[in-house]
């Protein structure tokens, strides 16, 4: 990789859903500075999302369960090397703070959260729980004075009705760029006819609503539709179990047989998308696919709800002091009744198909 001075670095090592939503700030600095080149750092298994990614020269790899912090040194010294001028760190914690603030980048731009960020050129504030939606906060730090308002986002209210195509420009939204072997991948599951995807699991327990009320919602699905699970290579068990017990054979597991832009390739092309607040929500946001998000312990209001043109919000009608009750998820309900996603019934999530 040559010099550039000029050359911008963003950091974002969490989990598949954050890498999704910074994928707005390589869309917003196309748009404002087409000249400017960028690279992007991500925690190791995460790259593929960027692979092909039109508006990315180079993504950098962090190994975080082999020499982790070794790793982390060598990741310092290739990023002094490359001699940005910019690294943004879209993370509040001291690992990824220490990687900017030690950068030798002449602009050095954190949210002010970050233990380190008083190294930092700029400190921009992070506020969860006010309805700003995350792509709103990281924008922020690219151009504090973006003033938009969190409704043109497009993000749905704590309700399960439709809601019209967001204001916001492309130029400013999440996007991933499925390529043309992804696209071939999925053809064949969709030329077999009008579709549904449902990703059935999630990371956390709290935030995936129950096998027993997907279970209830594959039987209320109409007969002719074809349905195909989705997930990751740990999901497989779940999917197949799933697809097992729902009785119908059009429900097909593909977890574990594509990747994530082929996935998200197929979801672009469904009559509806059912997830959990979890990474498929955000595969639907980047290729503006129709979803169908079911939030059980978390909430809309943290500023992580779909941005698809055809969003829904599914979550419990019943008010629980409980909830929620975590910003991300539980191993197990903390109460043990997990009523944030029993109470949740499967009409709710119906009525998206009648829109």
């Amino acid at each position: 990789m040559s010099d550039s001075p000029q050359a911008t670095l963003l950091i974002q090592t969490a989990f598949i859903g954050d890498v999704i939503l910074m994928t707005a700030l390589l869309e917003y600095l196309h748009h404002t500075e087409p000249a400017t080149p960028v690279d992007v750092l991500v925690r190791r298994g995460n790259e593929g999302l960027l692979a092909g990614h039109p508006h990315v020269r180079r993504v950098l790899i962090w190994d975080k369960k082999h020499r982790k912090y070794a790793a982390l040194w060598d990741l310092l010294r290739q990023i002094r090397a490359a001699k940005y001028g910019r690294v943004v760190t879209l993370q509040r914690f001291a690992s990824t703070g220490f990687l900017t603030a030690f950068s030798k980048a002449k602009e050095r731009i954190g949210f002010a959260k970050n233990p380190l960020s008083r190294f930092f050129t700029r400190r921009v504030p992070h506020h969860i729980g006010d309805g700003t939606h995350e792509v709103l906060r990281n924008l922020r730090l690219l151009n504090e004075e973006l003033g938009m308002k969190n409704e043109e986002l497009g993000t749905p209210d704590n309700s399960s009705f439709l809601i019209p195509h967001s204001s916001l420009s492309a130029a400013s939204r999440p996007r991933l760029y499925p390529s043309a072997a992804d696209e071939a991948a999925v053809a064949p599951y969709a030329a077999a006819g009008p579709y549904v995807c449902l990703a059935p699991t999630s990371v956390w327990f709290t935030k995936q609503y129950p096998e027993a009320k997907w279970l209830e919602l594959l039987a209320a699905l109409p007969a002719g539709l074809r349905v195909y699970l989705l997930g990751g290579p740990p999901d497989v068990g779940a999917c197949e179990r799933l697809a097992a017990a729902s009785g119908r054979e059009n429900v097909v597991s593909i977890a574990g047989k594509i990747g994530l832009l082929a996935s998200a390739a197929l979801m672009r092309g469904a009559v509806m998308n059912y997830v959990n607040d979890s990474a498929p929500m955000h595969l639907c946001s980047a290729v503006g696919a129709p979803v169908t998000a079911v939030f059980c312990s978390t909430v809309p209001a943290f500023g992580f709800g779909p941005l698809s043109p055809v969003s829904f919000v599914v979550e419990t009608r019943e008010p629980l002091a409980c909830r929620p009750c975590g910003l991300h998820g539980h191993g197990a309900c903390p109460l043990g009744h997990f009523r944030c996603a029993y109470g949740i019934e499967v009409g709710q999530l119906l009525l998206s198909m009648k829109n």
